[in-house]
Parts: structure tokens; sequence; C-alpha cells
């Protein structure tokens, strides 16, 4: 492995580019925030999503991001990569302000990610280099400038809900015991999980590092989240996350129990474990005053889960669909 090479800044007129600090926490949350609503977003990033991209040991904010400000020192322009040793891609994450988009910005930020990313790989020495980028569909600017960058369209993701109104009856797995989320459950289902999505397409595994900062997001519910356990050897067959936005909830009206991650472990696929800790999840979210219940599903996901999923009744919501956009560098 060798030094990771200084990346020159992007020039942009009217804008002073430098790295990210903890000072700019809620300066930058301010703009992620003006950006969603310009753009009608359903969900944006939460003050410890940004508290995590600073305070990252395996992408130091140093090297890593990069804010644009004017000359009254307000935030417009934002970018950030986040790559793990030796994982196939960097992931690049950014935005501009309203006021400021159309002046060259967003592209100039977008070629310093992907030359960071190649440093990254380079440091590492990986002979293969890629940057990802997740992007609303529908979102017409964004997707523009991605395709003029030569990124390309390579996967869908949809988000899909489900009426509480009714819910089916809770599905009993022989031998399996779905139990409310504990703290100490929280690295076996760390293990379960890396494990689960071992074979699901661009996921990585998490590392004890990302996972604090899961479970210590403002919008974790561990009580509205469950894990499947073996009763014969005490190990966690599956589990569900859940989530609740009460941002989304304030501006949508209405309140929405969302399954962050859903996994069951090979040696126990096929016996109903995902239905039963959905079905518990809805009861719980019912319980909770919740109007229904949501969850994001990759469009190609070979496991059958959008079958699942709308066994179950969920449906996808209209205009819902992220895309992830890749380039090889």
């Amino acid at each position: 492995m060798t030094s990771m090479r200084a990346v020159p800044r992007p020039t942009v007129a009217g804008l002073s580019f430098r790295p990210l600090v903890a000072e700019d926490a809620g300066q930058w949350l301010e703009l992620v925030v003006r950006i969603a609503e310009a753009e009608n977003a359903p969900w944006h990033d939460q003050l410890s999503d940004l508290t995590e991209v600073l305070g990252s040991a395996a992408n130091p904010a140093a090297d890593n991001t990069l804010v644009g400000v004017d000359g009254d020192g307000v935030p417009r322009a934002y970018g950030y990569v986040a790559k793990s040793p030796g994982g196939p891609v960097g992931f690049v994450f950014g935005g501009v302000d309203p006021l400021w988009q159309r002046r060259g910005a967003g592209a100039a930020v977008l070629a310093w990610q992907q030359d960071v990313s190649r440093s990254r790989f380079a440091a590492e020495d990986q002979a293969s280099a890629g940057a990802r980028c997740f992007a609303r569909a529908g979102n017409t600017p964004h997707e523009a400038m991605l395709a003029a960058a030569g990124f390309g369209r390579v996967r869908y993701f949809t988000e899909m809900e489900r009426p509480l109104t009714f819910i089916p009856e809770p599905v009993t797995v022989p031998g399996v015991r779905v139990v409310p989320f504990t703290p100490g459950l929280g690295e076996a289902v760390r293990l379960a999980h890396n494990e689960a999505f071992a074979d699901h397409w661009g996921s990585e595994s998490r590392s004890s590092e990302k996972w604090e900062y899961f479970l210590g997001h403002e919008s974790f519910r561990p009580d509205l989240s469950t894990v499947a356990v073996d009763e014969a050897s005490g190990e966690v067959a599956g589990y569900q996350m859940s989530m609740f936005d009460a941002d989304a909830a304030a501006s949508e009206g209405r309140r929405c129990g969302y399954t962050d991650i859903l996994g069951v472990r090979r040696a126990w696929r096929g016996r109903g474990i995902a239905p039963a800790l959905l079905i518990d999840a809805m009861a719980r979210y019912r319980a909770a005053g919740m109007d229904a219940a949501t969850l994001d599903v990759d469009t190609e996901n070979p496991s059958g889960a959008v079958g699942l999923y709308g066994k179950l009744g969920y449906t996808a919501i209209p205009g819902r669909v992220t895309v992830a956009w890749d380039k090889a560098l």
C-alpha cells in the first residue's frame, strides 16, 4: 500500500473549497435540507449521517470531503467519497445549493470525487477502480450530469409500502423465535447481516464502526426491530431493523415504519422467516400509531424479494425509484 496522493480542489467562480470539519455539521445539514426541499426528495441525510462522515476512520474527512463556501462563508456545494478497504467502488455523494446550480459546481465536485477515488485505489494497489453514485430517478439535471461524466445506470431500487389497515395473521416458524432487538444482540446481528448479504449485489460488510453509527442513528427504532433466533443453537437466523423518519412524517402528514434491512442467513432460508419478521414488524408499526409499512427493494434481486413483498401486500410507491450509476475509473 502506498500513500494517497493529494488531489487538487475544484475551481468554481465565487466559491472557496476546503475539507469539511466537525464544526460544519450544522450548516452542512441546512444545505442538505435546502437541496432536498428544492428537489422534493422523499428523504435526506440527517445529522447523525453527516456526523458519521465527519468522524469516519476509514474515510478521513481531511482527504475525502469537500465543501464550497461563498464569500459570506455559507456552504453552497459539498461532496464526499466513501470507500471500504479493498472495496470495489468508491461511493460518491454530493449536492449543490439550488441558488448555485447550473454554474458548474456539481460537475467540478464530481470530477474531484473521481480523482479522489482513483487516488484511493492507487494507494491500496488495486488494479481496477470504479465510482458509484445514487440518484433519484426523474432528477433530470443530476442524471444528465452523471451521463455527461461517463456514468451509466446499473441498478434500480424501488420503495414499496403497505397500509396497516389490515395485517396478516402472524407466521410461526418451527424451531425459531422472533424476539425484540436488544443491544445485547447487536454484534450477533451485525455478523448475521454480513453473512446474509454476502451474496447481494453491491453489498459490503459493515464494520463495527459503521454498525455503531447505524444503531446510534436518530431514526433507528430498536423497539420496532426484531430478531429471529434459532431455539436449538441460540444463533441469529434472521433480522429486520426498522427506522422512523420524523421529518418525513411531518412533511407528508402520515407516519411510516421503514424496514431498513431485512436478512435471513443462508442455512435458514426457505422456512418463512422473512414473512414472519415482516408481519411482526407490521404489527409493531400499527401498535406505534403508524399508517404504513415501507421498505426498499433491488428490482433485480434474484432472491425473490419483489415477489415476497407483493404477496404480503406491498406495492411500489410512484416516483420513489433510486438508480445506481457506475463508472470505471
